[in-house]
């Protein structure tokens, strides 16, 4: 669950540097960042250098690898169910790691004062970036169900490294294009050969399995589309923070539970 706060954590000190130093921000704005770095020294918490961006990132890949295994140890619980726990657990996470990590300074940076400066199409992107993220761990739930961890979760998510990769790097070119190629390559090899895994598989397994798989790419797709809209709210207009963006992504995907998670409690 803690994938949203960590990836965008690795996305804001570079941007951050930038927009201020290019008087991107509000002049108000960027009065009470420099007042309040003079009167704090501190601002919210952010990795300062690579080695420690790297560890949260791999953190953050643990923790996106390992969360639906949770979903596996619950016996005759239904998947519907278990999204609501999910969907509830990752908003009062943001919040508390928003109030603490993120508002340890008092000046334009802290959540709640990058919050009111944040444009409302800013919020708006985040809020609907949650609700794609919401559909597509839903479907990943239920894909799970249908056919197990070992073939959903490396399709799925394979899927949604390559889709979320090539829409992120397009909207915001940062980064060394070889080294992204490379991972977007390995993902799609990966992906490919976990197909032919799964139709090696006898007629009788795979007859019952068809339609995960499809639920897989669905899944996978609509979770690599998620990102360009929190990138968008990250780097367009008056922006949102990393904490703030999370806050907003986990909120979109929580009221997005009333009608995708409804639907399928009604059509399982």
């Amino acid at each position: 669950m803690s994938t949203p706060t960590a990836s965008c954590s690795s996305l804001w000190p570079e941007f951050a540097v930038s927009k201020f130093h290019g008087h991107s921000w509000p002049a108000d704005n960027v009065a009470a960042f420099a007042g309040g770095a003079e009167r704090q020294g501190e601002t919210m918490f952010t990795p300062q250098t690579f080695p420690l961006a790297l560890l949260m990132m791999i953190t953050s890949a643990i923790c996106w690898g390992s969360w639906a295994n949770t979903y596996k140890g619950v016996k005759n619980y239904r998947f519907e169910l278990f999204y609501w726990d999910y969907a509830i657990g990752i908003f009062l996470i943001s919040l508390i790691l928003g109030h603490t990590m993120g508002s340890t300074g008092h000046d334009a940076s802290s959540m709640m004062n990058n919050i009111h400066a944040a444009g409302t199409s800013n919020v708006i992107y985040a809020l609907i970036g949650g609700a794609i993220f919401n559909l597509a761990n839903l479907l990943l739930v239920a894909a799970i169900d249908m056919a197990g961890l070992a073939v959903a979760f490396p399709i799925s998510i394979g899927i949604a490294l390559v889709v979320g990769t090539v829409l992120s790097y397009i909207l915001q070119p940062k980064g060394n294009p070889a080294l992204l190629g490379l991972g977007v390559i390995c993902a799609l090899v990966a992906v490919i050969l976990d197909g032919k895994a799964y139709g090696s598989l006898g007629r009788a397994e795979k007859s019952t399995s068809r339609k995960s798989v499809i639920v897989c790419v669905i899944s996978g797709i609509l979770m690599g589309l998620w990102a360009p809209f929190l990138t968008r709210a990250m780097t367009s207009g008056s922006p949102l923070g990393p904490y703030s963006a999370v806050v907003f992504l986990t909120l979109g995907a929580l009221f997005s539970c009333f009608i995708w998670n409804l639907y399928f409690m009604k059509h399982p």
